[in-house]
């Protein structure tokens, strides 16, 4: 891949977004009902690719569990609301109903209330009596302070998420989460990110994870490329961190780690383009947090919206357009690629040919940027 000269003192190397590629069909078609979707990381296979993003707009316990009822996973995020308040109802009403001048500064003090551990176990037995997978969500920061409580209340899946984790982060004042000796002594596999490039994501394979999130400051809700000037095209992002899946496995001997795309896919086609360069998943937020019933009623935000320090994202209106369950599997109304994800996939990967989530990382993408008309 070629450099661009930015300056004579810089230069760049040109990369991607969904909006910049597009998928070519093959010379074979099959049926949509004749596709598999279906996902396994570790022990665990599920119906859909598709994992509900740690936000309180998008997963409360409730929506967990219909994630899970509907073939995917929804992550709870274990510093939200939900683990801070006995009832997060009446915030979670007034969170959606504040002006936008006023939005940040009053869900930084929400959310200055401290997380308690009986409401981490609460919150996960909830969700475990409903018969579904568990999965839940911690920051780097917040892990070593609440990871025994969450172990012990019982998860399938431990999620380490934040706007980017290193497997080398270094600090004179704290000490930092040992990643590979952290994942080596649980009992549960961790899914850990956000990576956006081969280096980052191949030291988080080495770590163990059976998992790695890909993405940075490209959610609906992210304003970190305006605060930070830190953002990745998804696209290239994707295709490197599966690079990384490729080599690793030649250096274990045979270790498959997944590879979970995380922001920037707001409808189905950019789902499907993750997969079609190499996600084996999708983790989503606002595309979930236009569900009827998702808690955020129409309105989306995580976690760097009420940063105490430096806020890095919005609440923002996304609206909302049909239950969960249409969402990921229709009837559509609308035809913009928001409703009926699944049923979207499904159609792509019998258009080309494919039969199933692995072999469609195989095909053509070429680079041809969408014009908006």
């Amino acid at each position: 891949m070629s450099d661009i000269e930015i300056g004579r003192a810089k230069r760049a190397r040109r990369v991607y977004a969904f909006d910049d590629i597009a998928i070519v069909p093959s010379r074979r078609t099959r049926d949509p009902q004749d596709v598999s979707v279906s996902w396994t990381i570790d022990a665990y296979t599920f119906e859909i690719p598709v994992l509900a993003a740690p936000m309180d707009s998008v997963v409360s316990p409730a929506t967990a569990i219909r994630m899970g009822e509907l073939g995917g996973l929804g992550v709870l995020d274990l510093e939200g609301l939900w683990t801070r308040y006995e009832n997060p109802e009446p915030l979670l009403e007034e969170v959606r109903g504040l002006e936008a001048s006023a939005a940040t500064a009053r869900m930084q003090s929400i959310y200055a209330e401290p997380i308690k551990p009986e409401l981490i176990k609460a919150r996960l037995a909830e969700i475990r009596a409903a018969g579904v997978p568990v999965a839940g969500a911690l920051s780097p920061q917040r892990t070593q302070e609440h990871y025994k409580t969450v172990v012990d209340a019982g998860v399938d899946l431990f999620v380490i998420r934040g706007t980017t984790v290193s497997a080398e982060h270094v600090s004179k004042t704290v000490e930092p989460l040992n990643l590979k000796k952290f994942i080596y002594e649980l009992d549960v596999p961790v899914i850990v990110g956000g990576a956006a490039t081969y280096t980052a994501a191949l030291h988080l394979m080495r770590t163990g994870a059976a998992g790695v999130l890909v993405g940075f400051g490209g959610g609906a809700a992210s304003t970190t490329r305006a605060s930070l000037g830190i953002h990745a095209p998804m696209a290239t992002a994707v295709a490197d961190v599966a690079g990384a899946r490729r080599d690793y496995m030649d250096e274990s001997g045979g270790r498959y780690v997944h590879v979970i795309a995380d922001g920037g896919l707001g409808t189905s086609g950019d789902i499907v383009k993750a997969i079609s360069v190499g996600a084996d998943a999708v983790m989503l937020g606002s595309t979930l947090a236009r569900a009827t019933d998702a808690p955020g009623g129409g309105w989306h935000w995580g976690a760097e919206a009420h940063h105490s320090e430096l806020p890095r994202g919005n609440r923002v209106e996304v609206g909302s357009l049909a239950p969960l369950e249409e969402i990921l599997y229709g009837p559509s109304s609308v035809a913009d690629g928001r409703v009926n994800i699944i049923g979207a996939l499904r159609r792509s990967m019998a258009t080309t040919g494919y039969s199933d989530l692995k072999e469609f990382q195989r095909v053509e993408v070429v680079v041809a940027p969408y014009v908006s008309r």
